[in-house]
């Protein structure tokens, strides 16, 4: 059964292309984009748009998405693999691939992608999303663990669920935060008028974030971000709400100006370290991911800034 979206466009993404802004605020690719386009099953104040069109901040857009199909399991991509054993495979997720196939996704898959390789996976939980324990945002690059025996799998979905798992994120932040180390406590939910986004809300579930500055540019910070809880978008949402958005991130109230300065197209954000204890020898097992080249590339810019 295929589902129907119907959006309102914010202030984040006001005169951007039309691709581009549904790409931010919905969370599918531009080429999904472009596709629905063509088929008719995107509006936009009730006519059919171009996708190089200019929204702005009011716009009505009706999305008839497609359903999730076998085909998006297979979808082969570029995965690098950073640790694999006979139970777990940790991967270095690319920005642009989701954790695994959902209704209005059909680009590239973890799922997909290891299957592609060969890779065996549990078959524990929904089809789509076997061996998933735990998810990345798609503008999200970084370590990500799945599960490739059932042993696996229901070990280490136990541990993120009692928070015994230790991620570690790295992030670019605009401003200069104060005090330079601290804890964000605060509770996480839907948008009271946004479905596509998580907000600051009472009554929301718990959500506890710890930060530690670790270097200072012009106009941002690099800062290291371990998560005690894992809530849907659980920093940008806690970055917005204490006035320090994520580079490149305009659904949370990041500055397009500034990414694009940095040569930006997605948030400054990564995840650069998972520790878990593995399932089977029950020692504790640390994985890292090295930057990606467009994040190491905006560092080097606000550093050669600093030497000017």
């Amino acid at each position: 059964m295929r589902e129907h979206l119907s959006i309102r466009l914010g202030n984040s993404v006001s005169q951007m292309r039309l691709d581009q802004a549904i790409a931010l605020q919905v969370g599918i690719s531009r080429s999904l984009v472009a596709k629905l386009i063509k088929r008719g099953d995107l509006k936009i104040n009730g006519r059919r748009p171009r996708k190089s069109d200019e929204v702005f901040a009011g716009d009505q857009v009706e999305i008839l998405l497609p359903d999730t199909s076998e085909k998006s399991l297979e979808t082969p991509a570029e995965l690098p693999i950073l640790y694999e054993d006979a139970d777990v495979v940790v991967v270095n997720k690319p920005v642009g691939m989701a954790a695994h196939a959902a209704p209005g996704w059909e680009g590239a898959t973890v799922v997909g992608a290891l299957l592609a390789k060969g890779c065996q996976i549990s078959t524990s939980g929904p089809k789509e999303r076997c061996g998933v324990v735990h998810r990345l945002d798609v503008g999200t690059s970084g370590v990500m663990v799945v599960a490739k025996t059932e042993l696996a799998f229901e070990a280490l979905k136990r541990d993120f669920h009692d928070r015994k798992v230790q991620k570690i994120y790295h992030s670019l932040v605009q401003g200069y935060i104060e005090p330079a180390e601290g804890t964000i406590e605060a509770p996480i939910g839907r948008h009271p008028s946004r479905d596509f986004r998580m907000a600051v809300v009472e009554g929301g579930k718990p959500a506890i974030s710890h930060y530690r500055t670790l270097e200072r540019f012009l106009g941002a910070s690099l800062v290291q971000v371990h998560l005690e809880t894992g809530r849907t978008h659980q920093i940008r949402v806690h970055m917005q709400a204490i006035q320090h958005c994520i580079v490149g991130d305009p659904i949370y109230g990041g500055n397009p100006v500034q990414a694009k300065q940095l040569g930006l197209e997605r948030q400054w954000l990564h995840a650069v370290s998972l520790t878990f204890t593995h399932p089977r020898t029950q020692k504790d097992l640390t994985v890292n991911a090295p930057l990606t080249k467009d994040l190491a590339v905006a560092l080097e810019i606000l550093r050669a800034q600093e030497d000017c």
